[in-house]
């Protein structure tokens, strides 16, 4: 009985002539370039590209002197431009003031039931109107696309 019970095991023995060498020798990845060769090349591109970066900027430079001459001779235009937009919209919020309080009795164009509202002022002054003045007789995009630039600009 005790003979059928017992296993018989094949004991793990290393196969004949041994187990290969494990390689734990740092194996040197393959070089392509020296260190010399890798200066060498870091410097040539540099010098390359500081050359390049030389004539490119001295197209820079050339363009900015032409862009600010530009914009000098024309600045002038722009602010009478400027300007004489700012009175045409000056007038036109006259000519609206007129045309909607053309049926009130006593109204004068510019003053408070004909007094005027700037009584230390010279009857000619100008008197900048305020922002939402300057809008009131306007389309609203008008008045949203400059508050947009006022705020994100």
């Amino acid at each position: 009985m005790a003979e059928a019970c017992q296993i018989i095991r094949k004991q793990d023995l290393p196969p004949p002539g041994g187990y290969r060498p494990i390689p734990f020798k740092r194996i040197p990845a393959k070089s392509y370039f020296s260190g010399f060769t890798w200066i060498a090349g870091y410097i040539g591109v540099t010098a390359i590209s500081s050359y390049l970066y030389y004539l490119n900027y001295k197209q820079i430079v050339k363009n900015k002197i032409e862009m600010r001459s530009a914009k000098m001779a024309i600045y002038p235009m722009l602010l009478a431009e400027r300007d004489r937009e700012y009175m045409k919209q000056l007038r036109r919020n006259r000519d609206a003031e007129a045309e909607l309080m053309r049926d009130v009795p006593g109204w004068e164009v510019g003053t408070y039931y004909g007094e005027r509202v700037y009584k230390l002022l010279p009857p000619d002054a100008l008197v900048e109107p305020i922002f939402h003045e300057y809008y009131a007789h306007t389309e609203p995009s008008a008045w949203d696309k400059k508050v947009d630039l006022r705020l994100w600009s």
